[in-house]
């Protein structure tokens, strides 16, 4: 690794060298797969083999160091002084008046605060280093600042402190508690495993299956109208999570929502693979999955095509899809009229934080450990994604569970996130070197699936896009690619709503509005940041806005198609069989 990233000056001597990098490719492939050591060696060798760059480092720190000093003597002295480091905003550790208004705590927090953005700082600006190194070694070092700030020790938390007192101690004997609770899960909770029952608290819209292989099931929804419009809608869900975050409460259903407005509905649940299915592919994804759900929903409903809606992973699927049923139908024959993508990744170049993993290293690491099970664990893979908001994921139920000794709130949406899934083995290590790493599904006719190469510009079918402000999975600006990547013919309407990856698209319409969205058509020649100045802001939810395209564009009113049929007889109530497996 180091001789990938590290550029050497003149004159370095190259046996030392040699040995430094011999030693840490050792480490690299045995002890830190995941780069979390050799980043931060990395990133510290490369700053002293450029003694311009670490002398200014040095007098940074310095700098800081007089100027942390000087604040905490005038705050000592009460003497009027300012911040040394204006803290974030939207840091919560550190919201609590009394790390402003006490003269001690607010020199403790000056000095963390400082001293932390000042490392982070330099890593990120270490010459010598790929990109991606400077930022795979900010992020492990952001990791461990994030672990020893102040607050998450008892004796550095005035609010812990004041609250053991105030409750004579019953708040530690709860922490203790809680503490013991996780040490036995082996793992930081949440939220309770058992503060909702899916069918009974959550994924309650009636409904029934009508199709299951041995990958996926196909849930039709009960209509609510009398009528629905005539082409069916098709929502495939991302199988890194269970389906129902699309149908959490009867308030934030989105499938609810459609089934009011008139829309008959369908949705993938997808199987929680076993050890068994080691051996899954993507194309069995694609052809098994998707491509067999579009055929049962029109067969079902008997009309010539479907609305295809994808989110996340199942976007990324649904773009696939529309690429490989374009080649092998033509246009004219299309088994999609038309099309949805939510806050979902065609071009991976930059795919947002997850980048930290995503390099040769850690995918053979990964790929040596889903070799063992014949899986990838859902709970491993939640613990990744929960290190990229480390205060907000970790940190903060810390402080709150162990610290100041509260019950874990009955959040859904995070009841949900902890429901995890496994990920097959050959699909996922192809996902990840295929689009991930080598960002092959939008170069043309580079990947054959199921028998078709794939060519996103194919694609003509008119799409409504929808990205997420906050979104640090699926970053916004390149989710806006896909205007780049499909036919130029094809018709987009794109949307961004605030808000991040989740709460960006379970968005129903309230009064008062919570949220707002951007929204307009791309121009041919449009990047992100010339579509977002020409686009509307409105306030409120995108939903009525997608109905509103979704109703011009879906075929007359017809009487409301009945749950099941003598073809696709009920195999289960909704929300059916495969989402209640762990």
């Amino acid at each position: 690794m180091l001789n990938r990233q590290i550029t050497q000056p003149e004159g370095a001597e190259s046996t030392g060298l040699a040995s430094l990098e011999a030693a840490i490719r050792a480490i690299n492939k045995q002890a830190d797969p995941f780069g979390i050591i050799s980043s931060q060696i990395n990133a510290q060798v490369a700053l002293l083999m450029h003694p311009q760059e670490f002398l200014k480092a040095v007098d940074d720190l310095s700098s800081d160091w007089v100027a942390l000093y000087d604040h905490a003597l005038r705050r000592m002295l009460g003497m009027p002084t300012h911040e040394v480091f204006e803290q974030n905003p939207e840091d919560a550790r550190f919201a609590d008046p009394i790390w402003t208004e006490s003269a001690t705590w607010d020199i403790y927090k000056e000095w963390y605060l400082t001293f932390s953005n000042r490392l982070q700082k330099i890593c990120l600006e270490t010459p010598g280093l790929s990109g991606h190194a400077r930022r795979q070694a900010a992020f492990w070092q952001r990791n461990w600042l994030n672990k020893v700030s102040p607050t998450n020790f008892f004796w550095l938390n005035p609010q812990a402190m004041a609250r053991a007192v105030e409750t004579k101690g019953a708040s530690l004997q709860a922490g203790l508690k809680n503490f013991l609770r996780d040490a036995e899960a082996k793992n930081i909770r949440m939220v309770e495993p058992d503060a909702f029952t899916v069918g009974k608290d959550l994924a309650t819209t009636p409904g029934k299956v009508i199709f299951r292989n041995r990958l996926v099931e196909l849930i039709h929804y009960a209509p609510t109208t009398k009528e629905v419009r005539a082409m069916p809608i098709l929502i495939i869900t991302p199988w890194i999570n269970k389906f129902y975050i699309l149908d959490l409460t009867a308030q934030k259903s989105m499938v609810k929502h459609l089934t009011d407005q008139g829309f008959s509905v369908f949705i993938s649940s997808w199987k929680n693979p076993t050890a068994e299915m080691r051996d899954v592919r993507l194309d069995d994804y694609l052809h098994d999955g998707i491509h067999a759900l579009v055929s049962a929903t029109t067969e079902f409903c008997k009309v010539p095509q479907v609305h295809l809606v994808g989110y996340c992973i199942g976007g990324t699927l649904a773009a696939t899809y529309m690429a490989w049923a374009n080649k092998r139908y033509g246009a004219d024959n299309m088994p999609v009229a038309h099309w949805t993508l939510l806050t979902s990744l065609t071009d991976f170049s930059h795919p947002g934080e997850i980048e930290v993993f995503i390099d040769e290293a850690c995918i053979s690491a990964l790929e040596d450990l889903m070799a063992k099970k014949g899986y990838l664990d859902g709970e491993e893979m939640a613990s990744s994604f929960r290190l990229l908001r480390s205060n907000s994921l970790i940190w903060h139920y810390w402080v709150k569970s162990y610290l100041l000794g509260e019950s874990l709130p009955p959040f859904d949406v995070l009841f949900w996130n902890t429901d995890t899934t496994r990920m097959p083995q050959a699909m996922h290590s192809y996902y990840l070197r295929e689009m991930y790493l080598h960002n092959n599904l939008v170069k043309r006719d580079q990947l054959s699936i199921a028998g078709e190469s794939i060519d996103l510009n194919r694609i003509t079918q008119p799409l409504y896009a929808v990205t997420a402000e906050e979104d640090h999975i699926a970053p916004w600006q390149q989710c806006y690619l896909i205007r780049r990547d499909v036919n130029g013919a094809a018709p987009v309407r794109f949307v961004r709503s605030t808000s991040g990856h989740i709460l960006g698209i379970v968005n129903p319409p309230v009064s008062p509005p919570k949220r707002a969205f951007w929204v307009a058509e791309p121009g041919s020649n449009d990047d992100a940041e010339r579509w977002l100045k020409l686009a509307e802001k409105k306030s409120g939810s995108w939903w009525p806005d997608w109905t509103a395209w979704l109703h011009a564009r879906t075929g007359s009113m017809v009487p409301a198609y009945a749950t099941t049929s003598r073809q696709f007889p009920a195999l289960a109530d909704a929300p059916g069989t495969y989402v209640m497996e762990k």
